[in-house]
């Protein structure tokens, strides 16, 4: 059974046993969905508010973007990106839980430090060894993610020219994330810190991630809460229009995989679209009768 409290940074806990939204929130000029749209301190804080007030659980904050295609920039400018951000929604929020999205541990230890409680690493702990070590000596939730390569040497879901090779991309991703977990609790992670993330969209293409989404139970059958992230991303609009798409115009397919991931048992849900999210997963734990 996964576990039902997500142990988190500066002696907070998540309950997971039922669903939660994280509300993304990049503060980067090129991420593909919403790139400069909360470039400022203040752009960002009051999106984090209108977030919450529709139904986030958590706040992710990243200052690089994991786009396929993006340029690296230095842990100095990701934390001139989000330090502000995160102070002041630490100030203006006090109780919603901060993730950061990076996967540097001189980014990441600043955050906890100006009040984020969960790591987001989309490279598992494999790009800085020491992002693993940093999150048992701070006790922050850990997100460990399945991705083929990092994102400046991958392409979109639906333009791959040759599309990645997998026997079963269920089974290697299942494999990766155990391999993966083992290496954070070897490292001092708590067990009930660690959740897990397949990667959809991170070196797969269409097929591979609806596949993955069809067997999503074989990945919470590991026994870690499991993040649902289909939010916006590009074989959502391949398979939902039959055509290239804007971000934009993906809400009813992200949607969908929200209700199929809840279904299969994911925890987490990290969304663009907040309030359509939250409606769907209030309507599925009603139509269930989760609700009090």
């Amino acid at each position: 059974m996964p576990h039902t409290t997500w142990q988190l940074a500066h002696e907070k806990s998540l309950d997971l046993t039922e669903p939660k939204v994280v509300a993304i929130l990049n503060i980067t000029p090129d991420s593909f969905a919403d790139g400069g749209q909360y470039n400022t301190p203040a752009k960002a804080i009051e999106r984090a508010r209108q977030c919450v007030e529709v139904g986030a659980h958590v706040l992710e904050v990243g200052g690089e973007s994991t786009r396929p295609g993006a340029d690296r920039i230095s842990a100095e400018e990701q934390l001139a990106r989000i330090l502000p951000v995160i102070e002041g929604i630490r100030r203006e929020l006090p109780d919603i839980p901060i993730s950061v999205d990076t996967t540097r541990s001189a980014v990441a230890k600043r955050a906890i430090e100006a009040g984020a409680h969960i790591i987001n690493d989309v490279s598992a702990g494999q790009e800085d060894e020491a992002i693993l070590p940093l999150a048992a000596k701070t006790g922050a939730g850990l997100v460990l993610m399945h991705r083929l390569r990092p994102p400046g040497e991958d392409s979109f879901s639906d333009q791959y020219a040759n599309q990645p090779e997998y026997t079963d991309v269920v089974g290697i991703v299942r494999t990766y994330l155990e391999d993966r977990v083992r290496a954070a609790v070897a490292s001092g992670v708590r067990e009930d810190a660690v959740v897990i993330d397949p990667g959809l969209g991170f070196g797969k293409s269409v097929e591979q991630n609806l596949e993955l989404i069809r067997r999503n139970a074989e990945l919470c059958s590991i026994g870690r809460g499991v993040m649902s992230a289909a939010s916006r991303k590009s074989f959502i609009g391949r398979v939902g229009l039959g055509r290239d798409s804007e971000p934009a115009e993906r809400l009813g397919g992200s949607v969908a995989v929200t209700v199929m991931h809840a279904l299969s048992g994911a925890k987490l849900f990290r969304v663009h679209d907040v309030a359509a999210h939250a409606q769907a997963l209030r309507l599925i734990a009603a139509i269930r009768g989760d609700t009090p």
